[in-house]
């Protein structure tokens, strides 16, 4: 039994138009002689009435937040709707269909409430259903631990999509979003971005980790593992889109330094400095884990440490870094942009390029890191669309074909 999944996001089943498009591209699925596991996200976006940020708000109280047991049993509702109103929209379209939540479809989760990861995918009941259906429809985002229902965290639907597939060993995820496929660069910015035709699971990952929001870095890492194909499409149109797949497979891939350009806004740089403190480094990682803010961009110095945080975190971020004594400077304002590509791997001169076409415009990096396959650099976000269009121009990416 070959088997294909399909993921729709939010904007992609949002009203009737979107969702016509969704169905017209399974059915064709369908007609080519697969079974097809379709996994869609809760309809639209926030205001949108069955969104999962528009249910977030109806038990949103900071004195008194929900249990969070109970936020992932209400936000859980968006994705089973759109999965139910889907399946109807398929079978009057003439398809045999079933509605699944994501544990009955055999998702197994840890009990991480708000951000489950998924520990085992039981694919038994859905191999089942394909005896008698063509496409079983279920809810991302989701999945059980014990009697208990989990929601997945950021991404959580297209790290059901890619943990189906992997266990079902499907021939390829696609990932249908209101994008062609993965570009050059934001095409908000940089109007002569171009589309992708291929990247490697590394790249795609690097990208989406360092801004591009076109797959979840945690679902093509279970893709990678588990050997299967992804590609990322439209729904509104029938272009090919960008596979994203193996070094070897993916076609061009060593032939150019670097694929794209990902940038990330929306950053405070914290410094913290103390020349006597020999628990510096441990104190102010540990304060913000035990915070829940996310760092990034990290510099660890004799007696200085330097990171990133978002900004709307850094107050709390400061606050307990000066109840711990510190007194720590903020740089507000700042934008991470990051060139990425397999290519770039023992290449010389990728950094010089990228330092040279951001001093053409005047632009002041703040810090740089690398990889193997990423460079990272902190500029002004007063500066965000200049640098970005320099960095894609001086790597020549509006001639990728």
């Amino acid at each position: 039994m070959k088997v294909m999944v399909q993921k729709f996001g939010g904007t992609s089943v949002q009203d009737e138009n979107t969702r016509s498009a969704a169905c017209a591209h399974v059915k064709r699925a369908v007609e080519s002689g697969v079974k097809v596991v379709v996994v869609v996200s809760a309809m639209g976006r926030k205001g949108s009435p069955y969104a999962t940020d528009t249910l977030s708000d109806l038990i949103r109280d900071e004195k008194t937040p929900a249990p969070r047991r109970e936020q992932d049993l209400l936000l859980s509702c968006g994705e089973v709707i759109s999965a139910v109103v889907f399946s109807e929209q398929l079978r009057v379209a003439g398809l045999e269909t079933m509605a699944f939540t994501g544990g009955q479809a055999g998702i197994r989760t840890n009990n991480s409430f708000g951000d489950a990861g998924i520990e085992e995918v039981q694919t038994s009941f859905l191999e089942e259903a394909f005896e008698h259906i063509d496409a079983a429809v279920v809810a991302g985002f989701q999945g059980t631990s014990g009697p208990d229902i989990t929601t997945l965290g950021r991404g959580g639907s297209d790290t059901t999509a890619a943990a189906l597939g992997a266990a079902l060993q499907a021939e390829v995820v696609e990932i249908f979003t209101d994008v062609d496929g993965v570009m050059t660069a934001d095409p908000g910015i940089v109007k002569e971005a171009s589309l992708l035709p291929s990247v490697t699971y590394e790249e795609v990952s690097n990208l989406a980790v360092h801004g591009a929001r076109v797959v979840h870095p945690r679902a093509v890492e279970t893709a990678r593992q588990g050997g299967i194909p992804m590609r990322i499409r439209s729904t509104m149109s029938d272009r090919p889109g960008t596979w994203i797949s193996s070094r070897s497979a993916a076609s061009g891939s060593g032939k150019r330094q670097v694929t794209g350009i990902a940038h990330k806004s929306g950053l405070t740089r914290i410094t913290v400095r103390s020349a006597e403190d020999d628990t510096l480094q441990q104190t102010v990682f540990r304060e913000m884990a035990d915070a829940g803010i996310s760092v990034d961009f990290i510099s660890i110095q004799p007696f200085a440490v330097l990171y990133t945080v978002p900004s709307e975190r850094a107050p709390e971020a400061v606050r307990r870094l000066q109840q711990k004594g510190y007194e720590p400077e903020c740089l507000e304002g700042c934008t991470k942009i990051s060139a990425v590509g397999a290519g770039m791997t023992g290449v010389p001169g990728v950094a010089a390029a990228m330092i040279d076409a951001l001093a053409t415009y005047g632009i002041e990096i703040y810090q740089a890191s690398d990889s193997h396959t990423t460079i990272w650099v902190l500029v002004s976000s007063s500066y965000e669309k200049q640098a970005v269009s320099a960095l894609h121009d001086a790597f020549c990416l509006n001639r990728s074909s």
